[in-house]
């Protein structure tokens, strides 16, 4: 994780507007601060506000029909038949050799699962769908969690459970002019409640006019720490939360080299929206 340093233009003659003022003020006291290419024009963000209408799509497909016994596979194939219905494209399908549409993380597999034939799912798993849609040239990101059968331990729903609260206490604490370690920091505070392990190897990222953007979202960290968020910045927050440590490692058993597992293998749950920051707050563009 880490970020470029930005400086904020000003055109000579300009008229301040009064976010021009906030990120100034900001800038002069040595904060991280975006640069005018990460706050999207009216016209991206309703293309972004489109791609993730679809992308919202694809996983209200798979809610609708995941259930023990089908293959991790059959998700995929859900995932790539909806995309082509609706005139889009998966953006995972061989980003850095990733060979399938979606992630579909199982139990302890943190994210970044490869869907396969033989990978069953049973009743009582916990599931990580993770789906990122290009429609005309923009992206839109997001992941939820399924109890397959609808039923799990006690110990797994929980963790479903306050994985999902720290994407909503991460949502409430992006406000405009606030910066990425308020949310992180929320986000850690909560988790260890339950001393859970709050992933450090991964992030959620801004998006929409590449899968990957500036800013990093870190899920823990210090308040006031990170850049400045302003409204018009599109992002994810997308914690994920590990019944035990915090650490991963990737599965030597994955000759792609993209599965990551918890350190001590139990269970992890993540949730994932994409967000615009507006005057007020973020506005969910995917979930």
């Amino acid at each position: 994780m880490g970020n470029k340093k930005h400086k904020w233009s000003i055109l000579p003659g300009q008229e301040l507007t009064e976010m021009d003022k906030q990120i100034l003020y900001w800038q002069n006291r040595s904060k991280s601060v975006p640069s005018r290419d990460l706050v999207k024009t009216p016209e991206q963000i309703e293309g972004i506000r489109r791609a993730g209408v679809v992308n919202t799509g694809v996983l209200d497909a798979v809610a609708a029909v995941i259930r023990p016994g089908m293959s991790t596979q059959e998700i995929d194939d859900i995932c790539m038949a909806y995309c082509k219905e609706h005139d889009a494209v998966p953006a995972c399908l061989g980003y850095e050799g990733f060979p399938k549409s979606v992630c579909v993380s199982v139990n302890e597999c943190v994210c970044h699962g490869i869907p396969k034939p033989n990978q069953i799912l049973h009743e009582g798993d916990i599931v990580n769908v993770d789906f990122t849609t290009i429609l005309d040239g923009y992206y839109a990101d997001a992941s939820r969690m399924f109890i397959v059968g609808g039923k799990t331990s006690l110990e797994c729903e929980q963790l479903v459970r306050v994985a999902k609260e720290c994407l909503e206490i991460g949502m409430e604490a992006a406000k405009p002019y606030c910066f990425v370690g308020d949310i992180g920091n929320a986000i850690q505070k909560h988790a260890h409640k339950y001393h859970y392990g709050v992933v450090r190897d991964l992030c959620g990222h801004g998006v929409g006019l590449k899968f990957h953007e500036e800013p990093d979202i870190a899920h823990f960290g210090k308040k006031g720490s990170g850049m400045l968020l302003v409204p018009g910045m599109v992002f994810t927050i997308e914690p994920m939360i590990n019944m035990g440590t915090y650490k991963v490692f990737i599965d030597a058993d994955d000759p792609f080299g993209w599965e990551v597992i918890s350190e001590d293998e139990l269970p992890s749950a993540q949730w994932e929206h994409t967000l615009l920051m507006t005057e007020s707050g973020v506005e969910v563009l995917s979930y």
